[in-house]
């Protein structure tokens, strides 16, 4: 199963992170299947590529739960968002 997650990047206490897509099986610093996105939390910059970050959702691929919420805030996957269930009253 594909997932994709952050992988750290950068210096000591100045983490930087990209947004990869990679086997589940491999560790956090393991070789990724591609590279879709960079996230810089202390200058609070992203960069996604949307198009492969796209592929693979549609191939199935799972994003965890903090790129789903750097997806979210990016706004340019709202037609991906789950459909969330009816409440009956």
């Amino acid at each position: 199963m594909v997932k994709l997650r952050l992988k750290r990047c950068g210096r000591k206490q100045r983490a930087v992170y990209r947004i990869v897509a990679i086997d589940v099986r491999c560790r956090r610093e393991g070789r990724a299947l591609r590279k879709v996105g960079f996230y810089d939390p202390i200058k609070n910059q992203t960069y996604l590529n949307v198009p492969a970050i796209l592929y693979f959702l549609e191939k199935g691929a799972q994003p965890t739960g903090t790129v789903g919420d750097i997806l979210r805030k990016a706004e340019a996957f709202k037609e991906l968002r789950p459909k969330q269930p009816q409440l009956r009253k």
